[in-house]
């Protein structure tokens, strides 16, 4: 089983307010931050350092897999 820890999680997050600044009077963020918030939030409430990847619904595991290929193909 693959994990995904807290400071990978916010990077990624990082990353794509970076590429896509949030937006809008309301300040939305993008939808892979948006996607990529809720699991963040998570294991800053259970105070986890890290979650099984297969956790994460499709939309949060695309933005993390957007992420990763950046970090290897810089």
């Amino acid at each position: 089983m693959l994990f995904i820890t807290i400071q990978e999680l916010e990077a990624a997050i990082n990353y794509w307010r970076s590429q896509s600044p949030a937006a809008g009077e309301e300040l939305a963020l993008c939808l892979e931050a948006t996607a990529l918030a809720k699991p963040y939030a998570l294991m800053i409430v259970q105070s986890s350092q890290r979650m099984p990847i297969d956790v994460l619904d499709e939309s949060a595991r695309l933005a993390l897999q957007g992420y990763f290929k950046t970090k290897q193909n810089p």
